[in-house]
């Protein structure tokens, strides 16, 4: 079953939901009960992902999303009301990722990039937050990166949008403490996921072997270890931790 909150069932919204990390989010919500909206630029892709959470009795819709138009989001989240009821839980995963050399990095790359991964993230909080208020009880969960806390080669603009999501997080923390909202910002190092993959393929990251090396738990991150960790933070245990940089990263960044 869903579970309840003042009569209210936990619906939670996750943002690029259809691949990678925030496909992990959705699995680990929906094995918590909840109620989960798979929003994504790629709706057929992002429907796969709600059609086989409900094929295992979960309650799931989908519904394309583009972050950097508000009117858009405004639109996804208005159609999730209406379909599963007010929104209490939102995980940011929608992001884009390119390496320009800072030379060579133009304004459009860098304006396209802030645009998804910082106002995105901008977005979705504002415009999910007033149910979240009005309930009395909220959880929000942006996905940042360890570029945005200790920067990364040829990623001035992923690394500067991911930096800004950091510092919105702990300030959105501040604000709504008070109102029974989490604000928590998990920033990855390297994740097995299709972004890493093509980032290795055009040769702009090492392989396998050469980045666990860099990783004192010797591996690489999974999508599970983020998803279990964001699901960790959606729940009523973490209803003490806000503004807080979780860092799930195997000791890559401390």
């Amino acid at each position: 079953m869903v579970e309840a909150i003042n009569g209210l069932r936990r619906v939670a919204v996750v943002t690029g939901g259809a691949s990678g990390v925030g496909h992990a989010v959705c699995a680990h919500l929906a094995r918590q009960g909840r109620a989960v909206a798979v929003l994504d630029v790629n709706v057929d892709a992002a429907e796969q992902v709600a059609a086989a959470m409900r094929a295992e009795g979960r309650e799931a819709i989908a519904a394309p999303i583009d972050v950097s138009d508000r009117s858009a989001v405004d639109e996804s989240f208005d159609r999730v009301r209406g379909e599963l009821g007010p929104i209490a839980i939102l995980v940011t995963s929608a992001a884009v990722a390119s390496f320009v050399p800072f030379e060579d990095l133009t304004l459009a790359q860098w304006n396209q990039t802030l645009a998804v991964n910082l106002t995105g993230t901008f977005h979705c909080i504002q415009a999910a937050i007033v149910d979240m208020a009005a309930a009395g009880w909220g959880r929000i969960v942006t996905i940042s990166s360890s570029a945005g806390q200790v920067g990364s080669p040829r990623q001035a603009h992923y690394s500067a949008s991911k930096g800004g999501v950091i510092a919105l997080t702990k300030t959105v923390a501040r604000e709504y403490a008070s109102r029974g909202i989490t604000v928590n910002t998990i920033p990855p190092f390297t994740v097995d996921t299709p972004m890493l993959r093509a980032a290795q393929a055009a040769q702009h990251l090492a392989s396998d072997d050469v980045i666990a090396r860099m990783i004192p738990a010797g591996r690489l991150g999974t999508v599970d270890d983020i998803g279990a960790t964001c699901a960790f933070l959606c729940s009523d245990a973490a209803g003490y931790i806000t503004g807080q940089v979780i860092a799930v990263n195997g000791g890559a960044v401390v």
